[in-house]
C-alpha cells in the first residue's frame, strides 16, 4: 500500500449560477495499493463527499464534483518533505506577498489561540 496526494475539482455553484465561476481545489491523502486504485479512490471521495444546503441568504449553494486533477505517489513521509508545488504568476507581486504575509498572521493568530485555549 502506498499514499498518494490526489487534487480534486469542485465547482461552487450558489443561487442560479448566475455569478463569477468559483472552484475549490483540494489536496487530499489517499492510501491506495496502486496509482490507478488511488485514482478511482480519490473520484469516490469526491463523489461522496459532493453538497448542497442553503446559505445564510438562504439560497442554494452547491459544492458540484468535477474530477481528480493530479496525482503523486508519496515516497517517504519525512518532516519538512515537500509535497505540493505550484507556481503563480502575479500582476503585483507587492501586493500578492502581502497577502501571504497577511495570511501567515491570521494563521499564527488562530494557532496561537487554540493552543492557549487547550492549556
Amino acid at each position: 500500500m502506498n499514499w498518494y496526494l490526489a487534487k480534486l475539482v469542485y465547482r461552487i455553484l450558489c443561487g442560479d449560477g448566475d455569478h463569477t465561476p468559483q472552484f475549490d481545489e483540494q489536496l487530499r491523502l489517499i492510501y491506495a495499493e496502486d496509482e490507478l486504485h488511488a485514482f478511482h479512490k480519490a473520484q469516490l471521495t469526491g463523489e461522496r463527499e459532493q453538497d448542497h444546503f442553503l446559505n445564510e441568504a438562504e439560497r442554494p449553494v452547491q459544492w458540484k464534483f468535477i474530477n481528480v486533477t493530479e496525482l503523486h505517489k508519496l515516497e517517504q513521509l519525512t518532516d519538512g518533505a515537500e509535497v505540493y508545488s505550484k507556481i503563480r504568476e502575479e500582476r503585483d507581486g507587492g501586493d500578492y506577498q502581502h497577502t501571504v504575509q497577511l495570511k501567515a498572521r491570521y494563521l499564527l493568530e488562530h494557532c496561537t489561540e487554540q493552543f492557549l485555549q487547550s492549556i
